[in-house]
């Protein structure tokens, strides 16, 4: 099969025969509630609406490899039926994760829609992937109460995500797309759910946010989409991408403009302010080893010291370029740079497996001539 392309094509019509494929699927269909798309009705009979939903996921399921795991993204009205078809399909519930965000619809009669369900299905509930440390983040016992018994490596994140906010239409990630949802939240399940080489399939590609994580942090990926607006959108946004592990050091030094977007992105998770960092050093080197941790599992073969870290984080709040963290204290870019704590040691990283190289297609016939269902 040929990979790192979006097809403009019905996923059911396009997956049906398929070998299996996929090491991550993720999908974030639409959810029934009259949306304005511009090739899709978004608002069906509850028969039709939940026969077409098991059609879809079934289809997915015969193409995600025996270790694979199956994200899907889906609203209040349908959460339960996806929950049950995907028992009925012989899938295996990992996780009932809980997006929770600011900026939901405001109503007149009920109370205002903030989050989304997030239910993460694997194939086989033995053998999956799962790279804890690539997500983990602080615990309590590290942030608040400085306890001695604390995991230094932090704690993996709860099942409800309040970390990231909901996309606004001034947001400069912005595409366009009525559902599009941010970078921060498809970053954290490739990288906990595949590993660098696997393939990431989204049947619904949307405004390719999916596909774009997954090239950033080195994932093969493919995904379909009927609206052909929607199709050009995703291939110019997947031009404007370069793999985490393919950007060398800019001429200022080595940070490049993602590696600072990935410790933003983990700034903001970890929730600790810089105030914090400073007064107990030992969370720097936590957060060292967390940062590190990431990069590796998107191919990146670099390593940051402490030092590189909190001089970055210095230099963007002064530069009021850290954000707001939720349940912590806001940054303050008033008052000098501080100088660099006394970071007790780093725990040692181990060895990180070698980047696997993708794997050369087999020669079949027509696969390079797959027709457009369109035409």
């Amino acid at each position: 099969m040929k990979l790192n392309r979006v097809i403009r094509a019905d996923c059911i019509k396009w997956l049906e025969g398929r070998e299996p494929f996929a090491d991550l699927i993720f999908a974030d269909p639409p959810f029934n509630i009259g949306y304005k798309y511009d090739v899709y009705e978004d608002s069906k009979a509850y028969d039709e609406y939940h026969a077409w939903t098991e059609r879809w996921m079934a289809v997915c399921r015969e193409v995600l490899n025996p270790t694979g795991s199956f994200w899907i993204a889906i609203g209040d009205d349908y959460a339960a039926e996806v929950r049950l078809i995907g028992n009925k399909l012989g899938l295996h519930l990992r996780n009932w994760v809980i997006w929770h965000y600011t900026f939901g619809q405001q109503t007149t009669m009920k109370f205002a829609r903030s989050h989304t369900h997030l239910l993460y299905f694997v194939k086989d509930p033995k053998c999956f992937t799962f790279h804890d440390k690539a997500v983990r983040t602080f615990s309590d016992r590290q942030r608040e109460y400085n306890d001695k018994r604390a995991n230094p490596a932090g704690k993996l994140p709860d099942d409800t995500w309040v970390e990231f906010p909901r996309l606004c239409g001034t947001f400069a990630e912005r595409t366009g797309h009525p559902c599009q949802m941010p970078e921060t939240v498809l970053d954290r399940i490739v990288l906990v759910s595949s590993n660098p080489g696997d393939v990431v399939f989204d049947p619904f590609a949307g405004s390719g946010t999916t596909l774009a994580s997954a090239k950033k942090l080195s994932r093969q990926y493919v995904g379909t989409e009927l609206s052909e607006a929607y199709v050009e959108s995703i291939r110019e946004r997947l031009e404007e991408v370069t793999p985490i592990a393919e950007l060398g050091p800019t001429p200022h030094g080595r940070w490049s403009p993602e590696h600072i977007r990935q410790l933003q992105a983990l700034y903001m998770t970890a929730a600790v302010s810089t105030e914090t960092l400073y007064s107990k050093p030992a969370l720097l080197a936590s957060l060292t080893a967390m940062f590190n941790w990431r990069i590796a599992h998107s191919g990146c073969a670099e390593t940051y010291t402490a030092k590189e870290i909190w001089a970055k984080l210095e230099h963007l709040r002064k530069q009021a370029c850290l954000g707001r963290i939720r349940v912590h204290a806001d940054e303050s870019p008033v008052g000098p740079a501080r100088p660099m704590p006394k970071v007790p040691k780093m725990p040692k990283m181990p060895k990180m497996p070698k980047m696997p190289k993708a794997p050369k297609a087999p020669k079949v016939a027509n696969v390079a001539n797959v027709p457009n269902l369109f035409e």
